[in-house]
């Protein structure tokens, strides 16, 4: 039963009533427009005219763009809008989440490695604060995922780690400071992801745990999070079967009355809004046409469709659904009875009225700011942990290893890469004399049957692979890995991927038992999983430059190693210790 004066809407009569008054001066297509929140892709007043007062979109979401242009564009939906908009970000890990001026904190992850949940609450306030200062309303945050699985692509240094108890103190954090900022939150991705190796955006992910496990993992996070408040809850792509009727038992949560009625309303007893998660995801796409999954997903429970493939088809089929009694009016109702609510209860309809829902440009100076800086930065330097140094290599100096390879993994192989240059200045200001591996250059099968016929730089790579090791010894003092490779979605693995022939090369730590070697990861904290043979490893979380300095600084000593691994960077194999 909807309850409006219960958690998390706790209105008032007067709220209620405008809540109830609001809805019934709506038409069945006003309805329908209000459970869709779209991505934002232009500024341009006829488009957001469009959008907000032909479809009347509930809410909206911009990716980051420069603070003040993102004020702006907010300013001008909400004063064309009759009823306020949410408007929301993935202000995940910082204000950075919506500005390119903002506030980086780095990753989730990283903010747990510093075993505080303070931590987590200054992540929070920062990117609900700088968010705010735009006309932020909704965070698509905390992620309360839980990282059991290592091989997935899209959770790891995006999560609080994988313990429960951390996951609860650090969303709870992140919450806390959303409210003092008048930001609702969205905890994500229910049912949970972390459990599958697959990523849910490019196919139905499965969290496999039993309704036991469940219970003591995902289920202490979301109840523990509901009974302090969370505004909303994001639906994953994700299959629950233990929970799910057999009819749903691989049916992405999205889509599932099971899951997001049964098990998120009535066993866990959600109040608030449920919103999808991204709806062109391939998770939610291939699970049934989509003609019949717009309404359904409304059906299920859900009340906000997340982001479209196109937004008047999308509209157009969830009043088909209603035609054909796949979605009922009095569900409809119920779904955006919540959506009023919630903006009720962050007082949007008492804002519009006094012309508050976008702060003036004087609020931008909160963006980036000192306070928030000097936060970020001390973040990063508790951070970074070493996770073995059984070499015992470190610190390191040019007085003892002048002469150092680098070697910087990543998507982008050009070692004119800022990333790549950045690192070769850090190491060079400290003395050292840099050789950057161009990982443009690799060499095939093809390669050696045509040795004639090689470019100079693939002859230097040839001579690199077959050199002796008195040569390899006499090159190099030390090897320095560089591992960045970011989750994003649409990705299969993040597992290293050394340009090898026939099992020789440069690229791949043949080496480690001849030249000192070290390898930092900046965005994935398993990477030992490919690499067993390095005996000293850095996991870091992100690669943004306070975080680069932090390393530089504990690599020479100068600072001390003080990060506690939130997740098992070893992934339960003892060789990997070793």
């Amino acid at each position: 039963m909807l309850d409006l004066k219960a958690k998390p809407f706790c209105l008032n009569e007067e709220n209620i009533a405008w809540v109830q008054d609001t809805l019934a001066s709506m038409t069945l297509e006003q309805k329908a427009g209000q459970v869709f929140c779209p991505m934002g892709f232009s500024a341009d007043p006829g488009l957001l005219h469009h959008l907000i007062c032909d479809i009347g979109v509930g809410g909206m979401m911009y990716r980051p763009g420069f603070a003040a242009e993102i004020q702006n564009t907010h300013r001008q939906i909400q004063s064309m809008a009759r009823i306020p908009l949410l408007l929301a970000a993935n202000t995940e890990h910082g204000g950075d989440g919506l500005a390119f001026e903002g506030t980086s904190f780095g990753q989730p992850m990283a903010v747990a490695a510093t075993d505080d949940p303070e931590n987590a609450y200054r992540m929070g306030y920062t990117a609900c604060a700088e968010g705010a200062a735009l006309g932020l309303n909704w965070s698509f945050a905390p992620i309360v995922d839980i990282n059991y699985e290592f091989h997935n692509p899209i959770t790891n240094v995006r999560t609080f780690g994988s313990d429960v108890e951390r996951v609860i103190a650090c969303g709870s954090a992140y919450m806390r400071a959303a409210k003092e900022n008048g930001v609702a939150v969205s905890i994500k991705h229910f049912p949970g992801d972390g459990v599958d190796e697959r990523d849910q955006h490019i196919l139905t992910s499965v969290n496999s745990l039993s309704r036991e496990e469940w219970d003591e993992s995902f289920g202490k996070v979301y109840s523990t999070l509901i009974e302090q408040g969370a505004e909303t809850v994001m639906v994953g792509h994700i299959a629950l079967p233990a929970y799910a009727s057999a009819d749903e038992k691989y049916l992405p949560a999205s889509l599932s009355r099971s899951i997001m009625t049964g098990l998120l309303r009535e066993k866990l007893g959600f109040n608030g809004l449920i919103s999808t998660d991204a709806t062109p995801m391939v998770g939610f796409t291939a699970a049934m046409p989509r003609e019949k999954a717009i309404p359904t997903a409304i059906a299920a429970g859900a009340d906000m469709i997340l982001f479209n493939k196109e937004l008047e088809e999308d509209y157009r089929f969830l009043l088909a659904g209603i035609e054909s009694g796949i979605l009922t009016v009095e569900r409809l109702d119920e779904a955006v009875t919540r959506i009023l609510a919630t903006k009720a209860a962050m007082r949007l309809h008492e804002k519009q009225k006094t012309g508050t829902l976008v702060p003036g440009p004087e609020a931008l100076s909160v963006v980036g700011c000192e306070r928030h800086r000097a936060w970020a930065k001390d973040v990063a330097g508790k951070a970074v942990t070493l996770v073995k140094d059984t070499q015992g290599l470190l610190p390191i100096s040019s007085g003892k290893y002048k002469r150092v390879y680098l070697n910087v993994i990543q998507k982008d192989n050009s070692p004119e890469n800022p990333v790549v240059q950045s690192w070769k200045e850090l190491f060079e200001k400290e003395g050292f004399e840099v050789t950057v591996r161009d990982r443009r250059v690799s060499i095939s099968a093809m390669d050696f049957a045509n040795m004639p016929g090689m470019s100079d730089e693939k002859k230097a790579l040839m001579h690199e692979m077959y050199r002796s090791v008195h040569e390899a010894r006499e090159a190099y003092d030390l090897y320095v890995y560089i591992c960045n490779m970011e989750n994003a979605s649409n990705n299969t693995t993040l597992r290293l991927n050394w340009n090898v022939a026939f099992g020789l090369g440069d690229d791949a730590p043949w080496f480690v038992s001849e030249v000192p070697a070290l390898m930092i990861s900046t965005a994935y904290p398993y990477h030992l999983f490919d690499a067993p043979m390095l005996k000293t490893y850095i996991n870091a979380y992100a690669g943004t430059p306070d975080f680069r300095e932090a390393i530089m600084e504990k690599l020479m000593g100068r600072s001390a190693f003080t990060g506690f691994s939130p997740v098992d960077p070893f992934c339960g194999r003892e060789e990997l210790a070793l």
